[in-house]
C-alpha cells in the first residue's frame, strides 16, 4: 500500500464482442462482477478508493460501483486517452495534496494480483521515470498493442495492432494495460494526445511516445505469459478466466482444510465461507453467501445458494436456497429447501421432501414426498410420507402449527390455517380442515376428532392408570 496513489479503472468500453446487453465489465465470475476482482487490487494497492471512468452506453456500471469508487464520467468512447483524462479529472489536482502517483487498471483483467501492481509500484516509485508499465512476453500476441524498443532496449513507444506495420506485428512483446504514472507530468501531457489516424481514438498508449519527447524515462516490467493479464472480450475468454479463478478460489478452500474429491467439479463462489473439514463430493454448487460449518459434508449434485449450514450435517443430491440449517442435519436426497426455511438441529428430511418459508425445530423427521410450506412444526414431530400442508387458497397464504411430539401420518392434508396441538396424530389420509387439540387424534376425511387408541398397557382415556 503506497501513499498518495490513486487508481483508476478503465471501464467506459461498449464490449461489442459479448453480444450482450449487460456491459462487459459486469459479467460473473464465480459469483462477482469481473470489475469487483479489478477494484479488489486496486484497494489493496493503493489503500484508498479507485476511480472508475464509465459512459452513458454502459451507465449501468456506475451504477455497480458507486458504493466502492469514485466514479467518472467520458462523455463518450473516445479511446482510453480520453478515458484516463475523464479519470484525471475526478482526482483533487496535486496542488491540493492528492496523488502523486496515478495507477491505471483495465476493468476487463480480473485476474490482475496485488502482487503485481505492489511491485509496478515500487519499480516506478525506485526509478525517475515519468511511466512504468507491464509488459508481457507471448507467442501469440493477436490484437495487442506491441511494444516497440530502440537499439538500447529502452521503450521507444507502443503501436497498437490496428496502426501497425507488419514487422511491428511481429513482435512478441505486448502492453499488458497496467501502468504507473506520474500525476503531475500525465496531468500536463494528456491533453497533447492526438486522435489515430485509423480509429480517430485517443490512445493511453501515445504517452510513451510523448514522454521519450520531453527526454523522460518509461520504465517497464516484463512478466511471462500466465493468462493473469488477459483481457476479456469474448464469451469465451469469459469461461476461461472462470476456470481460472475457480481453480485460485478452490486452492484456498483446499490449503484452508476443506475437502474436495474432484475440485474440477466443485463450483463455489468467491464469497462462500467454507470451515475446515467440510466435504463437498463431485458436481456441487455453492454459490453467493453460502456458509457451511465443520465436518459437514455437501454430497453430490447439490446446489446450495445464500444458504447457512451447520457443523456435522450431511447434505445429499438437494437444493437449498436463501435457507438456515442447524447442526448435525440430515437433508436428502432430491429434498428442496426453498428461500425462508429454517432447520432446527438433527431434523431428517428425506427423500423429495421439500419446505418453503417454515421452521422445523429440533429433531423434526420429515420423510419423503412430503410438502411443508408457510408453517412451523414442533420439536421431536414426525411428518409422514405424502403430508403437505395446504397454504394457498387460491387468494391467499395461511400458516399451519404443529406442535411437539406431534404425529402426522402418511398421506395427511393440513388445510390452513390450522392448528395442530402438542402430542396430537392424525390417521393415513386424513383431510384435516380444523384445529386438532393436544393429545387427539383426526381421521378420516373430512378429519373427525377422537381420543387415540391407547398403546398396550395405558389406560383408556379419563381413567386413572391402576396404582
Amino acid at each position: 500500500m503506497l501513499a498518495r496513489t490513486r487508481a483508476i479503472v478503465l471501464a467506459a468500453g461498449l464490449g461489442t464482442r459479448m453480444k450482450s446487453r449487460l456491459p462487459k465489465v459486469l459479467h460473473s465470475i464465480c459469483g462477482r462482477p469481473m470489475i469487483d476482482y479489478v477494484l479488489d487490487a486496486a484497494e489493496a494497492a493503493t489503500g484508498g478508493r479507485p476511480v472508475v471512468v464509465w459512459s452513458p452506453p454502459v451507465e449501468a456500471v456506475r451504477d455497480a460501483v458507486a458504493g466502492r469508487a469514485d466514479i467518472a464520467r467520458q462523455a463518450e468512447p473516445r479511446g482510453t486517452g480520453d478515458a484516463l483524462a475523464a479519470g484525471l479529472a475526478a482526482i483533487v489536482p496535486l496542488a491540493a495534496g492528492s496523488a502523486e502517483q496515478i495507477l491505471v487498471l483495465s476493468g476487463d483483467v480480473p485476474l490482475v494480483e496485488v502482487d503485481l501492481l505492489d511491485a509496478l509500484l515500487a519499480a516506478h516509485l525506485d526509478s525517475s521515470a515519468v511511466i512504468s508499465l507491464v509488459s508481457v512476453v507471448t507467442t501469440d500476441p493477436g490484437r495487442l498493442g506491441r511494444v516497440v524498443r530502440d537499439d538500447e532496449g529502452a521503450i521507444e513507444r507502443i503501436v497498437e495492432a490496428r496502426d501497425a506495420t507488419d514487422d511491428e506485428l511481429e513482435i512478441d512483446e505486448i502492453n499488458s494495460g497496467l501502468y504507473a504514472f506520474d500525476a503531475e507530468w500525465v496531468r500536463a501531457r494528456i491533453r497533447d494526445l492526438q486522435p489515430s489516424a485509423v480509429t480517430g481514438e485517443l490512445y493511453v498508449t501515445d504517452l510513451v511516445a510523448l514522454a521519450r519527447a520531453d527526454g523522460r524515462q518509461v520504465g517497464s516490467l516484463q512478466v511471462g505469459d500466465d493468462g493473469t493479464l488477459d483481457g476479456i472480450n469474448d464469451r469465451a475468454q469469459l469461461a476461461q478466466a472462470t476456470f481460472a479463478m475457480q481453480v485460485r478460489i478452490n486452492e484456498r478452500h483446499l490449503l484452508a482444510g476443506v475437502t474436495m474429491l474432484d475440485p474440477t467439479t466443485a463450483h463455489v463462489d468467491a464469497s462462500v465461507i467454507l470451515d475446515a473439514d467440510v466435504t463437498l463430493e463431485p458436481n456441487v454448487i455453492l454459490r453467493g453467501s453460502t456458509r457451511v460449518g465443520a465436518g459437514t459434508v455437501i454430497g453430490a449434485g447439490s446446489q446450495l445458494t445464500d444458504t447457512i449450514i451447520g457443523r456435522g450435517c450431511r447434505v445429499q443430491a438437494s437444493v437449498l436456497e436463501s435457507s438456515e440449517v442447524e447442526d448435525e442435519v440430515q437433508i436428502g436426497p432430491f429434498a428442496h429447501l426453498r428461500p425462508g426455511s429454517s432447520i432446527g438441529t438433527g431434523v431428517k428430511l428425506g427423500n423429495y421432501a421439500e419446505v418453503k418459508n417454515s421452521r422445523l425445530d429440533a429433531g423434526v423427521q420429515q420423510h419423503h414426498m412430503s410438502y411443508i410450506g408457510d408453517a412451523h412444526v414442533g420439536a421431536r414431530t414426525n411428518i409422514g410420507a405424502g403430508t403437505i400442508t395446504a397454504n394457498y387458497d387460491g387468494k391467499r397464504k395461511s400458516r399451519t402449527t404443529i406442535g411437539t411430539d406431534a404425529f402426522i401420518g402418511v398421506d395427511t392434508m393440513l388445510i390452513a390455517p390450522v392448528d395442530i396441538g402438542p402430542g396430537a396424530r392424525t390417521g393415513a389420509g386424513a383431510v384435516v380442515n380444523r384445529d386438532v387439540p393436544a393429545g387427539k387424534l383426526a381421521i378420516g376425511v373430512p378429519a373427525r376428532l377422537r381420543d387415540p387408541r391407547p398403546e398396550p398397557g395405558e389406560p383408556p382415556p379419563g381413567e386413572a392408570a391402576p396404582g
